[in-house]
């Protein structure tokens, strides 16, 4: 059995911070790029940030750029998503995908559950 495990999710004031975890249980994530995704209701899943699996480069969107950080800790079979600075707009659930090569969104191997995020005053 091979699965990511998130958790994290949780109800932020804007201009908070939330770190999103990202496990993988049956299988070594240091051998995967991991991406992220975020999907609002009635809003098309996206893109927002992914980190390479050999040379740790990072890619993020826009949106989140100079807000958000993505890292990785390989010894815990583990990456993570900390969100700063966050804003109404981010509001969404957020998953996490292994992958071969961070842009290859068809070569996914694995989705995490969904961590639901929310910022609201």
């Amino acid at each position: 059995q091979s699965q990511l495990v998130e958790s994290g999710g949780d109800l932020v004031q804007p201009g908070g911070s939330l770190r999103l975890s990202c496990a993988a249980s049956g299988f070594t994530l240091d051998t995967y790029a991991i991406g992220w995704f975020r999907q609002a209701p009635g809003k098309a899943r996206e893109g927002v940030s992914c980190i390479s699996r050999d040379d740790g480069s990072t890619y993020y969107a826009d949106s989140v750029k100079g807000r958000f950080t993505v890292s990785r800790d390989n010894l815990k079979d583990t990456a993570f998503l900390h969100m700063n600075g966050l804003k109404p707009e981010d509001t969404a659930v957020y998953y996490c995908a292994a992958m071969w090569i961070c842009g290859d969104y068809g070569g996914i191997n694995y989705w995490g559950q969904g961590a639901q995020v929310t910022v609201s005053s």
